[in-house]
């Protein structure tokens, strides 16, 4: 199934499907803090990774380092086959080499946080509308047309001119997921997009991200919902103090981890 509004999947020359995200060797330091000691992953188009690990492990960094939130100390990250640049500072930390193309990267990533981040002085259609009119540049009339189309996907089109503060949390969460399928991504981050929620509100967020598995659009999702990560999720990577621990498909990661670390981290969350 298509996705509709979604960028169909493209291929690369054996026929596979073209690389998404390529991450290769990266660290990511905060002053003496190392919090990424050399993380490497892969994904291609349509493939769900579903990112598993304690508290500290570096979860949520990854995800950052990706959409260039958080400059890594030193690796490679590419995008849809992009190499983001990066140079040192006169500190000798990274910073992109490249604003324009960092705006460029950003606009094939749609992300959603754990605390929703909807701009709370605007309504829950102009939240969806504001970066494909004010940065992406699509004509008015159209983004508002998708934006409703979005807001119904999500069981929001009764909630488009009211504001965040008058949402609970599960509406607030499902209008970031359609506020990040606006600018039509080619990828999809999710960082624990449940974790502030009440429990009786997870249930109506999973089913989107859920749908949007079913539909074929390339994910990685930092979880700590295990049960939703091994039935969604095609390939999991569990993460311990910075470094990839154990990875594989969710059949085997779930069902039979070599990792005593891994074995111990699902007893406690199970």
């Amino acid at each position: 199934m298509t996705v509709p509004g979604a960028l169909p999947a493209t291929r690369d020359a054996s026929g596979a499907a073209a690389e998404a995200i390529h991450i290769e060797n990266l660290h990511k330091k905060f002053g003496q803090l190392h919090v990424l000691k050399g993380v490497s992953l892969f994904a291609r188009d349509g493939d769900i990774v579903a990112i598993i690990g304690g508290s500290g492990s570096g979860k949520s960094t990854l995800l950052r380092c990706i959409n260039c939130l958080e400059n890594p100390t030193s690796g490679v990250i590419r995008v849809n086959g992009e190499e983001i640049r990066l140079k040192a500072d006169s500190q000798g930390n990274s910073m992109p080499a490249d604003r324009r193309q960092i705006e460029r990267i950003r606009s094939r990533l749609g992300m959603v946080f754990q605390s929703f981040n909807l701009w709370t002085h605007m309504t829950l259609i102009e939240n969806v509308v504001e970066v494909p009119v004010h940065v992406l540049g699509v004509p008015r009339a159209e983004a508002i047309a998708e934006a409703e189309r979005l807001l119904e996907r999500v069981g929001l089109s009764e909630k488009r001119d009211v504001y965040p503060a008058f949402l609970s949390g599960g509406q607030q969460q499902r209008g970031a997921i359609a506020r990040a399928l606006a600018i039509k991504p080619r990828v999809m981050l999710f960082d624990e997009p449940t974790s502030a929620l009440d429990p009786e509100l997870v249930g109506e967020v999973l089913k989107v991200i859920a749908d949007l598995a079913i539909e074929g659009r390339t994910m990685i999702l930092v979880t700590h919902e295990m049960k939703f990560a091994r039935e969604v999720a095609t390939h999991v990577v569990y993460l311990y103090n910075g470094l990839v621990e154990e990875e594989g498909p969710p059949e085997t990661v779930f069902g039979a981890p070599k990792s005593e670390r891994l074995k111990q981290f699902l007893r406690n969350v199970n």
